[in-house]
């Protein structure tokens, strides 16, 4: 209820300053650094000239990756940059930016997501937006940090509530705002385009606060935080009692060779790529060595090792499935920092929210973790503030909202297979996927890695 009366409200302010915004007209850039918005502070409000910007860190390379096309800061045109941080809660510090072109402005308006615990603006997601003449926002979530450090939540449950849901959100709206205020006008549509945590919140975004966009891009969804980083920990727990099962990088081409060779022609074209890992059954101990271990071959703690990321995560007691597993052709990004063949997951992104924001220990031993009682425990402490795996969409779908979704089948991270499963639960819900087609379209990319990378088209 609280969700919703914010939500209403909030939508009742754009209305009203967007209608002031139209009488009155534009206001420049630097006048910006005056406007009121509830619970916020507007820092920093400049043009910045053509090539001028400096960013924080270096941008990846030029180049299209993960959905957008990455362009170098020294191309960016003239905009007007906006810094902001707004305190919804006594302990929220959230930080955003909202950039919007100096000229050619299209009238549209994209949020952009982040990556793992997040704690950084986007950049370079911005950057590449505003090349094409989009207005843009990101948000740092509420805290300031690596996004593989989850430590900010220690003690800081609001901070946790706005790295969930309520940072986006709030910038969204407030984004808005001075969007409107800025060029006189609102969007004429809102779009948001995020992959991983970046995924997660698009969904939340739809399934929470539906009147935010009129489009959304979901890439490879984190959407179910509590069991993705139990999944890491089942993987982790198998390495850990068994440390001979630790496959090294040496041999992850052997079995994902193997694999290709084995499923690839199941699609009816020979590419080097699994159209859909489901038509096929691979089973690893084909590779186990019949002697002693050797470079082809697995040992039988390997193949045994293997069989876990490849199965699913699932509750001992019950037998229900926590976390689907891999998919087959996901091998070559196992030893990668979202992959999770570790012997040591401490010292990766696989278990700090579960360490910070649900057991609220910096010792946490995830070799405890009990996928029963401690499971149940975890996801009663999160209370779903990281799950968006709510299938009812359908105040998003009457307002005529678009939800893409899209996710690499060899996806070493997040499993393929969750995306899958939380699009046949909305078209469960409405009754058939034919339902849902002009409103919700998943796509999945043969070959595609955690997000961007691998062997899958570039474009598409």
């Amino acid at each position: 209820m609280q969700m919703r009366t914010l939500s209403k409200t909030a939508s009742a302010f754009l209305f009203a300053i967007s209608a002031c915004a139209q009488l009155m007209g534009a206001t420049p850039c630097e006048s910006l650094i005056a406007l009121k918005l509830p619970n916020t502070t507007i820092t920093f409000a400049q043009i910045v000239s053509a090539g001028a910007f400096t960013p924080p860190s270096p941008f990846p390379s030029p180049g299209s990756r993960g959905g957008m096309t990455i362009v170098a800061a020294k191309d960016l045109p003239a905009f007007c940059r906006l810094t902001a941080v707004t305190r919804p809660s006594t302990d929220s510090e959230i930080k955003f930016e909202v950039w919007m072109p100096a000229s050619n402005w299209n009238g549209k308006f994209i949020g952009v997501g982040n990556g793992g615990m997040a704690g950084s603006i986007s950049y370079a997601s911005m950057a590449a937006l505003l090349s094409r003449g989009y207005a843009t926002s990101s948000t740092d979530t509420g805290h300031e940090g690596r996004n593989n450090d989850g430590s900010y939540a220690l003690g800081h449950r609001e901070k946790v509530i706005d790295f969930g849901y309520r940072a986006v959100h709030e910038m969204t709206v407030e984004a808005k705002l001075i969007i409107a205020a800025h060029y006189g006008r609102a969007p004429a549509f809102s779009y948001w385009s995020g992959c991983s945590t970046g995924g997660r919140q698009a969904l939340t975004e739809a399934q929470r606060f539906p009147a935010d966009y009129n489009g959304i891009i979901a890439g490879a969804p984190a959407n179910f935080l509590t069991h993705l980083q139990a999944s890491s920990v089942w993987k982790a727990q198998a390495i850990h009692k068994n440390p001979g099962g630790l496959i090294p990088p040496s041999k992850l081409p052997l079995i994902h060779n193997a694999v290709v060779a084995a499923c690839d022609a199941r699609d009816g074209v020979k590419d080097g790529l699994l159209e859909d890992p489901r038509l096929c059954a691979f089973d690893p101990k084909t590779l186990e060595c019949q002697g002693e271990d050797g470079p082809d071959c697995l040992t039988a703690a390997q193949v045994a090792v293997a069989r876990t990321f490849y199965g699913p995560t699932v509750n001992p007691r019950t037998k229900v499935e926590i976390y689907p597993g891999l998919a087959l052709g996901s091998e070559l990004g196992w030893t990668s920092d979202v992959g999770r063949m570790h012997a040591d997951i401490t010292k990766t992104l696989a278990s700090e929210y579960l360490r910070y924001a649900v057991f609220h220990d910096a010792n946490w031993d995830f070799s405890t973790f009990n996928f029963d009682s401690a499971m149940v425990l975890a996801d009663r402490i999160d209370d779903g503030i990281t799950k968006a795996m709510d299938p009812n969409l359908q105040a998003f779908f009457r307002r005529g909202g678009k939800l893409l979704q899209y996710h690499g089948w060899s996806d070493p991270s997040v499993s393929p297979l969750n995306s899958v499963n939380y699009y046949i639960s909305v078209a469960d819900l409405v009754g058939h996927q034919a339902n849902v087609s002009d409103s919700y379209r998943l796509f999945m990319i043969p070959g595609m890695d955690h997000c961007s990378g691998g062997g899958w088209p570039e474009h598409f």
